[in-house]
């Protein structure tokens, strides 16, 4: 990981994150042939074959700061997940303290957060879990810790996350078909000039939830004795929907029992099409090859259906 050196913490992040979903590519030789493979960093398929360890106060030195993050979780030595955690009995040591010091982690020793898949803020009563670019407002609760009910509100919410988000199934399950980098462009109105930012996103409790159902619905519905009817996922206003599709378009893509799927977003408006393709587009990396944006019934039919698989995007019925 030595070649991770950018000075752009989110870009190291994102950099990392690939070789953990993707694999590090390698070059060896047999018999004087040189050969190209992938190491596994993490066993996704069988998640206990793993080595999970959290550790309290583990000290990082880097630029002659020493920092000692509440906890952190390790996998395979990987620290995946930093957890920091205020006395609920100190009226000063409120959850936006929790989050201004990973802002002072992030400052001080940033080479930590190249392994980070997301952080948790905790003062004892509230507890929420964000990426490594979010910003207070975004750091959200994870409510449920089974995805069949929302937990009761007498239960302690960092009870819940850890149950619900951070067992060896969910963790991995997340870390590989959960967040996206997502990319859009943005143009400053006094020079004109374009930059393309990159926001980092973990599913929402909900999000993760209805996905898996959804995932596990599809794929007995397209079985053997399938009824080929997948169901339906109700939404609310800005619930996140269309990251919701992008996460199961990725999820279902890799699912070894679809067999690489054809996957057909169809929409009823010009603008939600749009809309829902930047979404697509930007995800990139998650969905593994790149969304097309259909102009017609007959471009699907023809370059789609008959030949490579692939995501397309359709105005229209």
């Amino acid at each position: 990981m030595q070649r991770i050196h950018s000075p752009e913490l989110l870009a190291n992040n994102e950099a990392f994150h690939r070789f953990l979903t993707d694999g590090v590519p390698v070059q060896y030789r047999i018999d004087g042939n040189e050969k190209s493979d992938y190491v596994w960093l993490i066993d996704f398929a069988n998640p206990l074959n793993n080595e999970f360890l959290a550790l309290n106060q583990y000290t990082i030195i880097e630029n002659k700061q020493n920092k000692r993050p509440d906890i952190l979780l390790f996998v395979n030595g990987i620290p995946l997940v930093l957890l920091e955690l205020k006395n609920a009995a100190d009226e000063i040591a409120t959850i936006r303290k929790a989050y201004d010091q990973i802002q002072t982690y992030k400052a001080t020793i940033p080479s930590l957060f190249t392994y980070n898949a997301f952080c948790v803020i905790s003062d004892g009563i509230e507890c929420k879990v964000g990426s490594l670019s979010a910003g207070f407002s975004r750091y959200m609760a994870w409510k449920s810790a089974d995805g069949k009910a929302d937990a009761s509100r007498f239960t302690p919410e960092l009870e819940t996350l850890i149950k619900g988000m951070l067992t060896p199934s969910t963790l991995l399950d997340l870390v590989r078909n959960f967040i996206v980098f997502e990319k859009s462009k943005k143009e400053d109105p006094k020079t004109g000039i374009s930059q393309v930012e990159t926001e980092k996103k973990v599913a929402a409790y909900h999000q993760y939830y209805a996905v898996n159902k959804a995932i596990e619905s599809s794929i007995k519905a397209l079985g053997k004795g399938g009824d080929k009817k997948g169901g339906v996922v109700w939404h609310t206003q800005g619930s996140g929907k269309s990251l919701s599709m992008v996460f199961y378009a990725g999820k279902l893509i890799t699912a070894h029992e679809m067999q690489n799927p054809t996957i057909v977003v169809i929409t009823d408006r010009n603008d939600l099409d749009d809309q829902l393709f930047e979404t697509f587009a930007s995800s990139e990396q998650l969905l593994r090859q790149e969304p097309v944006q259909a102009r017609d019934r007959e471009q699907v039919l023809k370059n789609y259906f008959l030949s490579k698989p692939d995501i397309a995007l359709l105005t229209g019925v």
